[in-house]
């Protein structure tokens, strides 16, 4: 327990500098780090002032989004930000944003800078908050290796399937382009919901996450195309599997993505021709290379990795990372 926390511990202080770095290459400011994505009437999270602090351990029952004043997510409240573009009646994307172990979504999207994209790409853009554990750090229980460090067993599965039913009942969301992006403990959770729900999920971009070790533990009932992009200098979710919470391993980003070859029924020849992406800007040159598995796959399946050679757990990326990401999720909607 302790290493996790050590490991983990710092991810906070470390995206914070990431975000300051980058702050002129993407266009935010210092100012930015506190603003929600959206504060005005296109959010629903003014019901609740408790927000997602207020299960503080867990243990409360504040997983459910049941309870609460009738704000997306009950008692731990979605902001969802409405692009200018959308309109009633007409389907649009749903992109939910799941923050990293001991970070706030706020900051997060600091670091991210997906609400600009969903203005100019047209999909609604939800960013949840997870519960506070007993370390006083924001989690999501998304496998036995990260990172429910108290045991309380909260299910925010549950929770994020009832959040995307909320808001589609608010929103005119396209069921079949629901898609999750996910940093470190929210890239394992993202994992966790196309496990667990792939009827409602299309495809998810998990940021050094990793999928479940026991893959018996994943019956997804149809396929989602999942992409990894992981660092292989990560030093805090190492690109070659390892374990956080000790006794509970979690996989390589290959053998992740390979769980993934075979749920979505894919052929497990690699496509190594796709040139490489030019993502770190602390690193020369097109860094990352892209492994593809897409021939073969069943209707809705693909499975992609973004390798980034030497890359960290927090890459300073430039302003091509995000667009190329939405444009990954956005190619692959459910047939």
């Amino acid at each position: 327990m302790k290493n996790h926390v050590g490991a983990l511990g710092a991810f906070a202080v470390l995206l914070i500098v990431a975000c300051g770095s980058s702050s002129s290459s993407n266009g935010g400011t210092a100012n930015d780090a506190g603003a929600t994505p959206d504060t005005g009437a296109q959010a629903d999270g003014g019901g609740d002032a408790g927000g997602g602090g207020g299960g503080g351990d867990g243990s409360s029952g504040s997983d459910g989004a049941a309870a609460g004043d009738g704000a997306i997510g009950g008692n731990r409240p979605v902001p969802v930000h409405v692009p200018p573009s959308y309109v009633q009646g007409t389907p649009m994307p749903l992109v939910v944003m799941l923050h990293g172990y001991s970070v706030t979504a706020n900051t997060e999207e600091f670091y991210l800078k997906l609400t600009p994209l969903a203005d100019a790409r047209g999909f609604l853009y939800a960013t949840p908050q997870g519960l506070i554990d007993t370390q006083g750090n924001p989690y999501w229980n998304a496998t036995d290796a990260c990172c429910d460090i108290g045991g309380t067993g909260v299910d925010d599965s549950t929770y994020l399937s009832t959040v995307i039913t909320q808001i589609s009942a608010k929103y005119t969301v396209d069921p079949k382009r629901v898609f999750f992006v996910g940093h470190s403990n929210g890239a394992f959770m993202s994992y966790r919901m196309a496990c667990d729900h792939s009827d409602q999920v299309a495809a998810i971009a998990s940021l050094a996450g990793a999928m479940v070790a026991d893959v018996s533990k994943c019956a997804p009932k149809g396929p989602v195309s999942i992409l990894e992009i992981h660092g292989n200098a990560d030093a805090t979710i190492s690109y070659n599997g390892g374990s956080q919470i000790p006794g509970h391993p979690y996989p390589s980003a290959a053998t992740t993505v390979g769980d993934w070859v075979t749920l979505d029924g894919c052929d497990a020849t690699a496509d190594t021709s796709s040139p490489p992406l030019d993502l770190d800007t602390t690193l020369a040159g097109a860094e990352t290379t892209v492994t593809k598995y897409a021939a073969g796959c069943k209707p809705g399946g693909h499975a992609e990795l973004w390798t980034i050679q030497g890359g960290g757990h927090i890459p300073n990326f430039g302003g091509a990372f995000a667009p190329a990401m939405i444009d990954f999720l956005l190619a692959h909607p459910k047939p």
